[in-house]
């Protein structure tokens, strides 16, 4: 039996996710450069973070309280979605401490430190969701509810679109570009390859010229 929820986009957002934390962890473990000015000056950490961003708020507001309505004689179903939104509270002081320390002059010694806590706790909730929240998702979340995090979740990129769109699907395979563009109006998929695409792959995310 098929899974009556498509979760491409679930996916790739932790794929996203899981690209971007091996950049900073690269970057920030330079020792020919201040890895602060790096980090602090690529467009790839500012991305990262707003679709971070997104990706968890539309969780918190529009896909858990759906499922904890569902959920309330089930307690233990219940405390998953608790450990759920505790894990995404947990990351929320970690970037915000990583942007302290890009701007202290003695950030330095303790940047190394936050983005290794970065990485293990962002990797371990992905891990955590991934083998326990999506298949509740697919056991107890209707076609209707799923639909509508969805939305939330596009109404929230919004006019980002045009960045959040390209970063999302870079890697990713054909299929699953594919899916993911195919709601879009003909206009939009049009943009993404004519104009959004290419704008994004001359960007330079992680300051490759001024580190390789």
């Amino acid at each position: 039996m098929s899974d009556k929820l498509d979760m491409s986009a679930m996916y790739a957002m932790h794929d996203a996710l899981r690209r971007e934390l091996r950049h900073i962890a690269k970057i920030t473990s330079r020792t020919d450069d201040d890895p602060r000015n790096l980090l602090r000056a690529a467009v790839g950490w500012e991305l990262f973070k707003t679709s971070l961003h997104i990706h968890h708020t539309a969780e918190d507001d529009a896909l858990w309280p759906a499922m904890r309505r569902t959920l309330t004689e089930r307690p233990d179903d219940l405390a998953l979605l608790e450990a759920m939104e505790d894990e995404h509270a947990a990351i929320d002081p970690l970037l915000e401490a990583i942007d302290a320390a890009l701007t202290d002059p003695a950030g330095l010694d303790r940047l190394g430190d936050l983005t290794d806590s970065l990485v293990t706790r962002l990797s371990g909730h992905l891990k955590h969701e991934e083998t326990e929240a999506l298949p509740l998702i697919q056991t107890v979340v209707t076609p209707e509810q799923w639909a509508h995090f969805g939305q939330v979740h596009g109404q929230r990129i919004g006019p980002n679109a045009p960045r959040l769109l390209p970063w999302l699907l870079d890697g990713a395979d054909d299929q699953t570009i594919a899916t993911m563009l195919s709601p879009l109006p003909e206009p939009a998929r049009q943009a993404f390859k004519n104009q959004w695409q290419p704008a994004y792959a001359a960007l330079d995310l992680w300051n490759a010229t001024s580190t390789d």
